[in-house]
């Protein structure tokens, strides 16, 4: 609220007629209209006047609001208003572009500060995994070193103990994993029920694995209408059977035949 629209609110909660303030300020009624239009600033000696005819502290009619917030001048910076009050126009422009060029100026000198600041503090470190994508039949996986693959940043969609990424082809173990989804992969040894990466005599294969206590190893497609693509390896069968690791899911999937 400006410093009228105080004054006309003051007037009008006491019952006075601009009249009779215009009486009391030694001024004219045209004057007082100015005033509670902020078109004119009343001069020193009014100002103690209508402090006196409205019953007010000096502060009341120079506080004004931000964001809700009350603001009241200080008495240093009510001696400033006065002294700009007394101005002509050109000198109130003048103080108005010093103001402005000293408030440009220390918004540079902030932004310099905070730029050398963000400087001296250390970049955050960009960790890489590989992501391989060679092509396979459904199911398959292929995280050979020799074979294409491309870097990916770890960002927040990346969980944070992927030690690799491979993209997976083919309907075998939808509906946890799609044709053409990426997979996030860590060097963790597996359980029961987990879902790993796997060469079997050379094949590379996304299964789900178990091994049961007679030592057979079942390697499951999570898609059960290509149960076809499942893997059976008993324990003297000398087939062999290397673990990448496991796969990072959200949820584990229930084990097929195991509820």
């Amino acid at each position: 609220m400006s410093f009228g629209q105080r004054l006309r609110e003051r007037r009008k909660e006491l019952g006075i007629s601009q009249g009779a303030l215009a009486k009391a300020l030694g001024v004219s009624l045209s004057a007082v209209s100015n005033y509670e239009n902020d078109l004119n600033a009343m001069r020193d000696e009014v100002l103690v006047k209508a402090f006196e005819a409205l019953d007010v502290e000096p502060n009341y009619l120079f506080q004004d609001s931000f964001s809700g917030e009350s603001f009241t001048c200080s008495v240093e910076e009510q001696k400033l208003v006065r002294k700009y009050r007394t101005l002509r126009l050109a000198g109130r422009q003048a103080v108005q572009s010093v103001a402005d060029s000293l408030c440009t100026c220390q918004q540079e000198l902030e932004a310099e500060r905070d730029a050398e600041i963000a400087l001296e503090r250390p970049a955050p470190e960009v960790r890489q995994i590989p992501l391989y994508r060679s092509p396979a039949a459904a199911g398959y996986a292929a995280p050979v070193f020799g074979e294409d693959f491309d870097y990916l940043d770890v960002t927040g969609d990346v969980p944070q103990g992927a030690d690799f990424a491979v993209r997976i082809q083919g309907d075998s173990m939808e509906p946890y994993i799609k044709d053409g989804s990426v997979v996030y992969v860590n060097r963790d040894p597996l359980v029961n029920g987990d879902v790993g990466i796997f060469c079997v005599d050379g094949d590379m294969l996304c299964k789900q694995y178990l091994r049961d206590p007679l030592g057979m190893v079942y390697l499951f497609s999570l898609n059960r209408r290509r149960a076809d693509a499942d893997v059976l390896l008993p324990r003297d069968s000398g087939r062999t059977m290397v673990c990448f690791g496991r796969v990072l899911l959200k949820a584990r999937p229930g084990i097929p035949g195991c509820g």
